[in-house]
């Protein structure tokens, strides 16, 4: 009589499975989901009530600053996406798992983006109307979002492995991914902008979707690379 080795659970499985424990993890600690999400909305909303009432003003430089808050807010929680799995070990089991580490590297990408980024595509209608922005660039802005902050989460990771067993990796990591990130800021700010004058936005909503398509592809492959990187 043989012993038979456990059956090795399936790509979407593994896949599933990591995404659902960070969740429940970022449940047990919601300091860290709330923080960006807090900064986002307050760097936002400082702008309106420094500048006054003018909506004008407002609907001019509404597109810039959410963009930029969302930017910022998205980098100030990139830095935790992989700390505490090197801390406690989890990081090992990630690299020794059967499951190939760039399903695990994706998980846990899109895990962060749902913790910290899609958060910040539902609240954003809410601050583009303190900025008296039109009906259509609220819906440009949270489609525009949708696709920055998933690509930011998707090349963030990868800064994120490579800085994970660094102290004060926080602005090494900001400045790896500055680079990745400036293609995503300034198309979408341009297209909200420009869905606030009924100009055409299918371009720019083309070139997000396309960046994030890129970045689905191959921010798991590098992320995984980094990650070995790190651990030797």
């Amino acid at each position: 009589m043989t012993d038979t080795a456990p059956p090795v659970p399936s790509l979407w499985s593994g896949f599933i499975g990591i995404v659902r424990r960070d969740i429940l993890l970022a449940w047990k600690r919601p300091g860290d989901v709330l923080n960006p999400l807090f900064f986002f909305a307050m760097v936002s909303t400082l702008f309106p009530l420094a500048l006054g009432p003018s909506s004008e003003q407002l609907g001019s430089i509404g597109p810039g600053v959410i963009w930029v808050a969302a930017l910022l807010a998205a980098l100030l929680s990139l830095n935790s996406l992989f700390v505490s799995d090197f801390e406690d070990g989890s990081l090992d089991q990630l690299l020794l798992s059967p499951q190939p580490l760039t399903v695990l590297a994706l998980g846990k990408a899109i895990g962060h983006w749902i913790v910290s980024g899609l958060p910040l595509v539902v609240i954003s209608p809410l601050i583009a109307i303190s900025f008296h922005m039109p009906d259509q660039s609220i819906k440009v802005m949270a489609v525009t979002l949708f696709f920055g902050t998933l690509s930011l989460s998707l090349f963030g990771s990868i800064g994120a492995a490579l800085t994970v067993g660094l102290h004060r990796g926080t602005a090494l990591l900001s400045l790896l991914i500055l680079p990745l990130a400036m293609p995503v800021l300034i198309f979408g700010a341009r297209t909200v902008s420009l869905s606030t004058s009924d100009d055409a936005v299918s371009a720019g909503i083309y070139f997000l979707a396309a960046y994030c398509m890129l970045a689905l592809t191959l921010a798991p492959f590098a992320t995984a690379a980094a990650l070995r990187i790190s651990n030797e």
